[in-house]
């Protein structure tokens, strides 16, 4: 395997979408290609409504294209079935959404837990090491909260330490700052930042918001259906 296709994290090739509704056919892009590389951080930016979640959700597994195909750490992603698919996304990737998805009813730290149960990883492994990136996300003493007992920034950390405790080779992002204040915003994207340089994962991020996306390595540009390199 060559060093460029072995530092390749995440590839489209050819990817096509549409919708169907009715007699009404609407295309969402057609012929899409991206790369993510290893250690790579990329922002993916357009206006609403042109696609940027559905094409995260297709590099994601969490969608199927039309047309295309997507790899993921050189295995083939997009054409597998769901149950494969949840298990190559279990091992190489962490997803963070724009509202944290955590489970209510369970605490910081069985938040986190809950991707290395679904491998059944000890309970024991599995505590340690969410405790250890809840204290690395600084909410070590927040671990036994709820998410009802705490901010919308330390839910949105909570998440981020869920996406990363298998040690994703990609973190993929939905406007993870889209739902927070200004500070908290801040404070978040910090983190995604400093995650990246110091452990080594390819973060992906979809946003509107052109100064975080400035602070990437590159950023891409969806418009009229075409990923554009800007």
């Amino acid at each position: 395997m060559s060093n460029h296709i072995h530092n390749v994290v995440l590839e489209a090739t050819g990817l096509e979408k549409t919708y169907q509704d009715a007699e009404i056919e609407t295309e969402v892009f057609t012929e899409i290609d991206f790369q993510l590389k290893k250690g790579e951080k990329v922002a993916i930016v357009g206006a609403s409504g042109s696609g940027k979640s559905t094409l995260l959700h297709l590099l994601a597994g969490l969608d199927s294209p039309n047309k295309g195909k997507v790899t993921l750490n050189g295995e083939p992603f997009s054409e597998k079935n769901d149950v494969v698919r949840g298990k190559l996304r279990n091992r190489y990737m962490g997803f963070v959404y724009q509202f944290h998805h955590l489970f209510s009813e369970l605490t910081a730290l069985e938040n986190v837990m809950m991707p290395l149960q679904i491998r059944r990883v000890s309970t024991k492994e599995a505590t340690a090491k969410a405790r250890t990136l809840l204290e690395r996300v600084g909410l070590s003493e927040r671990a036994l909260h709820k998410p009802s007992e705490l901010s919308g920034g330390e839910r949105q950390r909570v998440a981020i330490a869920r996406a990363l405790i298998t040690n994703p080779t990609c973190i993929l992002a939905d406007e993870p700052t889209g739902n927070l204040d200004y500070m908290s915003a801040g404070q978040v994207f910090d983190l995604l930042l400093e995650l990246n340089e110091d452990l080594g994962t390819a973060l992906l991020i979809v946003t509107h918001d052109r100064n975080l996306a400035a602070q990437m390595d590159r950023q891409v540009t969806l418009l009229d259906g075409r990923l554009t390199t800007s």
